[in-house]
């Protein structure tokens, strides 16, 4: 099969197709034909050196894919080879075939191509045990998301306007500001605006409930400024840094929960939980087009370094995703 490695740590001309050999799926996973796979920072982050796979996933970079199953393990159930699914994966989705626990695939929804299912796996999923599970957010409370044109953002606006939050969103641009507005959050340009005043202007001084955070560093001070009373902080993200200093007062005063998490490293068993959890409440909205990834373009694979270019440039709006 053509793969996409990385020959080694370093910009987005180390992303090289290659022929490699066809992955053999365990008794527990199954063997997909893909024709799409979703492109995503980590992704970025692995080609540079920061992010290794977990030990035994493949060294292809790509963490969702959709296609068609060819074959299944020996101790698979639900699925059977000519199944269309999207799927979580550890690795190997930039790929022509891809290994796929079948705990973590899930049919592609009603009415979606392929591009589009192979948009969700990461990104809702990451939302969803983060937005919902971990912070608990609940309808008529109030959330922050930063990076909120990113493919992240413009899923968790969604869900949580889909679940009966109010929605504020950071984005850096009039273009990408004007996006997040579209799918329902009040938008904040963090170039021109200093969101802790935003926020504690349009919230009478309450503050938030939720804050989503992908950047980390300067940030975490200013996102507990933000949070009201009771408030979480969601951590999944550090474009900015693992460390900053905080004023612990405030979140004794506050009674604050700060919490985070990653996904590529969760047992089969979690994100089998976590897929089941969102086949359950989220493809009901997706399948009716409540709510829907946003996709700013789908490149062929061979593309994947054009991909991972106009990632780091920042100047996309929602997911890019490869076409096999």
């Amino acid at each position: 099969m053509i793969a996409i490695e990385i020959s080694t740590p370093g910009p987005p001309e180390v992303l090289r197709p290659v022929e490699r050999p066809m992955p053999t799926p365990g008794a527990d996973d199954v063997l997909i034909r893909v024709e799409a796979a979703g492109v995503n920072r980590p992704d970025v982050m692995q080609r540079l050196g920061k992010y290794p796979p977990p030990p035994g996933a493949s060294d292809i970079p790509g963490l969702e894919v959709a296609g068609t199953i060819v074959s299944v393990g020996a101790g698979i159930t639900r699925w059977q080879a000519g199944d269309r699914v999207c799927a979580l994966v550890s690795g190997g989705g930039y790929a022509e075939y891809c290994v796929a626990p079948g705990p973590q695939c899930l049919p592609i929804p009603y009415g979606l191509g392929p591009v589009e299912a192979a948009a969700i796996p990461e990104t809702f999923f990451t939302v969803w045990t983060n937005l919902f599970q971990r912070a608990h957010l609940a309808a008529g409370e109030r959330v922050l998301i930063h990076g909120g044109s990113s493919g992240i953002g413009t899923a968790a606006i969604q869900l949580a306007r889909a679940f009966g939050a109010e929605v504020y969103a950071t984005a850096g641009s009039g273009t990408k500001c004007s996006a997040c507005e579209r799918l329902g959050a009040t938008a904040i340009n963090y170039r021109t605006h200093d969101f802790v005043q935003v926020v504690r202007e349009a919230t009478s001084d309450h503050g938030v409930d939720v804050v989503l955070d992908i950047v980390g560093g300067s940030y975490l001070q200013r996102n507990i400024d933000c949070l009201a009373m009771f408030g979480r902080l969601v951590q999944i993200g550090l474009q900015e840094g693992s460390k900053a200093e905080i004023n612990l007062r405030s979140i004794m005063q506050k009674r604050l929960t700060l919490t985070g998490s990653t996904l590529r490293t969760r047992s089969v068993e979690e994100k089998g939980d976590i897929a089941r959890d969102v086949e359950r409440k989220v493809w009901p909205l997706i399948a009716a087009r409540q709510i829907a990834p946003v996709i700013d373009r789908s490149l062929p694979l061979a593309s994947a370094a054009d991909a991972h270019r106009l990632l780091e440039a920042g100047e996309i709006v929602g997911k890019i995703v490869l076409a096999v």
